[in-house]
Protein backbone atom coordinates (compact mmCIF):
# COMPACT_ATOMS: atom_id res chain seq x y z
CA UNK A 1 0.00 0.00 0.00
CA UNK A 2 0.97 3.69 -1.02
CA UNK A 3 2.11 6.38 1.16
CA UNK A 4 1.18 9.77 1.78
CA UNK A 5 4.45 10.72 0.81
CA UNK A 6 4.01 8.64 -2.28
CA UNK A 7 0.94 9.41 -3.11
CA UNK A 8 2.03 13.68 -2.57
CA UNK A 9 4.78 12.83 -5.62
CA UNK A 10 2.23 12.31 -7.80
CA UNK A 11 0.48 15.27 -7.14
CA UNK A 12 1.23 19.04 -8.05
CA UNK A 13 2.76 21.15 -4.94
CA UNK A 14 0.94 24.13 -4.69
CA UNK A 15 -0.70 24.01 -1.67
CA UNK A 16 -3.94 26.43 -1.45
CA UNK A 17 -4.36 28.09 1.89
CA UNK A 18 -6.32 31.78 3.10
CA UNK A 19 -5.80 33.58 6.00
CA UNK A 20 -8.34 33.26 8.61
CA UNK A 21 -9.40 37.10 8.66
CA UNK A 22 -10.76 36.84 5.32
CA UNK A 23 -14.48 37.17 4.35
CA UNK A 24 -15.91 34.00 3.67
CA UNK A 25 -16.37 35.28 -0.16
CA UNK A 26 -12.92 35.49 -0.83
CA UNK A 27 -12.49 31.76 0.23
CA UNK A 28 -15.75 30.59 -2.20
CA UNK A 29 -13.77 32.78 -5.19
CA UNK A 30 -10.68 31.13 -4.47
CA UNK A 31 -11.94 27.56 -4.24
CA UNK A 32 -14.01 28.71 -7.52
CA UNK A 33 -11.40 30.02 -8.92
CA UNK A 34 -9.26 26.69 -8.08
CA UNK A 35 -11.20 23.86 -8.60
CA UNK A 36 -11.26 22.67 -5.36
CA UNK A 37 -13.31 21.89 -2.14
CA UNK A 38 -11.42 23.37 0.52
CA UNK A 39 -8.71 25.63 1.34
CA UNK A 40 -6.62 25.22 4.48
CA UNK A 41 -6.62 28.32 6.80
CA UNK A 42 -3.56 29.44 7.96
CA UNK A 43 -2.20 32.32 10.66
CA UNK A 44 1.29 33.49 10.49
CA UNK A 45 2.18 30.14 8.13
CA UNK A 46 0.54 28.28 11.01
CA UNK A 47 -2.24 25.59 10.20
CA UNK A 48 -5.40 27.24 12.33
CA UNK A 49 -8.18 25.61 10.08
CA UNK A 50 -9.81 24.32 7.52
CA UNK A 51 -12.95 26.10 5.44
CA UNK A 52 -15.05 23.98 2.88
CA UNK A 53 -18.30 23.69 0.58
CA UNK A 54 -19.91 22.03 3.29
CA UNK A 55 -18.90 24.46 6.43
CA UNK A 56 -20.28 27.76 3.54
CA UNK A 57 -23.50 25.92 3.08
CA UNK A 58 -24.46 24.83 6.70
CA UNK A 59 -22.74 27.95 8.35
CA UNK A 60 -23.37 30.75 6.48
CA UNK A 61 -25.98 29.91 4.00
CA UNK A 62 -28.79 27.88 6.03
CA UNK A 63 -28.27 30.42 9.10
CA UNK A 64 -28.64 33.32 6.33
CA UNK A 65 -25.19 34.87 6.91
CA UNK A 66 -23.58 37.51 4.71
CA UNK A 67 -20.41 35.85 2.99
CA UNK A 68 -18.76 39.74 2.77
CA UNK A 69 -19.19 40.19 5.88
CA UNK A 70 -18.40 37.02 7.91
CA UNK A 71 -15.53 36.16 8.16
CA UNK A 72 -13.62 32.92 7.75
CA UNK A 73 -12.50 32.52 11.38
CA UNK A 74 -15.92 32.07 12.23
CA UNK A 75 -16.51 29.09 10.09
CA UNK A 76 -13.97 27.19 9.50
CA UNK A 77 -13.47 23.67 10.96
CA UNK A 78 -10.73 23.92 13.82
CA UNK A 79 -10.56 20.57 14.65
CA UNK A 80 -8.14 19.37 12.26
CA UNK A 81 -7.48 15.94 11.68
CA UNK A 82 -4.00 15.13 9.65
CA UNK A 83 -2.22 12.92 8.50
CA UNK A 84 1.76 12.42 8.40
CA UNK A 85 4.02 11.49 5.07
CA UNK A 86 4.74 8.18 6.47
CA UNK A 87 1.19 7.20 6.86
CA UNK A 88 -0.67 4.40 4.35
CA UNK A 89 -3.70 5.12 1.73
CA UNK A 90 -5.69 2.74 4.43
CA UNK A 91 -4.65 5.03 7.43
CA UNK A 92 -6.25 8.16 5.63
CA UNK A 93 -9.35 6.33 4.26
CA UNK A 94 -10.24 5.31 7.55
CA UNK A 95 -9.41 8.81 9.17
CA UNK A 96 -11.87 10.63 6.63
CA UNK A 97 -14.81 7.60 6.75
CA UNK A 98 -14.67 7.96 10.88
CA UNK A 99 -14.80 11.55 10.89
CA UNK A 100 -16.82 12.20 7.90
CA UNK A 101 -14.25 14.46 6.27
CA UNK A 102 -13.30 15.09 2.45
CA UNK A 103 -9.66 16.70 2.76
CA UNK A 104 -6.55 15.88 4.86
CA UNK A 105 -4.21 17.47 5.44
CA UNK A 106 -0.28 16.60 5.66
CA UNK A 107 2.48 17.81 8.11
CA UNK A 108 5.62 16.86 8.64
CA UNK A 109 6.96 18.02 12.18
CA UNK A 110 4.11 20.52 12.56
CA UNK A 111 4.80 21.67 8.94
CA UNK A 112 2.04 21.66 6.32
CA UNK A 113 3.13 20.07 3.05
CA UNK A 114 0.54 19.14 1.83
CA UNK A 115 -3.45 18.12 1.31
CA UNK A 116 -4.84 14.93 0.17
CA UNK A 117 -8.59 14.98 -1.06
CA UNK A 118 -11.16 11.64 -1.00
CA UNK A 119 -10.28 11.95 -4.74
CA UNK A 120 -6.98 11.83 -4.61
CA UNK A 121 -7.33 8.58 -2.73
CA UNK A 122 -9.98 6.66 -4.31
CA UNK A 123 -7.57 7.27 -7.60
CA UNK A 124 -4.31 5.95 -5.83
CA UNK A 125 -6.78 2.71 -4.20
CA UNK A 126 -8.33 2.53 -8.15
CA UNK A 127 -4.78 2.60 -9.33
CA UNK A 128 -3.76 -0.90 -6.62
CA UNK A 129 -6.37 -2.57 -7.22
CA UNK A 130 -5.63 -2.34 -11.72
CA UNK A 131 -2.17 -2.99 -10.78
CA UNK A 132 -3.12 -6.12 -8.79
CA UNK A 133 -5.64 -7.15 -11.59
CA UNK A 134 -2.93 -6.79 -14.01
CA UNK A 135 -0.37 -8.96 -11.73
CA UNK A 136 -2.77 -11.74 -11.20
CA UNK A 137 -4.09 -11.86 -14.75
CA UNK A 138 -0.38 -12.03 -16.10
CA UNK A 139 0.43 -14.98 -13.25
CA UNK A 140 -2.74 -16.93 -14.34
CA UNK A 141 -1.91 -16.69 -18.04
CA UNK A 142 2.10 -17.70 -17.51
Amino acid sequence: MKTVAQLLAGKPTEIWTIDATQPVLVAIKYMAEKNIGALLVTDQDQLSGIISERDYARKVILQGRSSRETAISEIMSTHIISVGPDDTIDTCMELMTKHDIRHLPVLERDKLIGVLSIGDLVRATIADQQQTIEQLSGYIMS
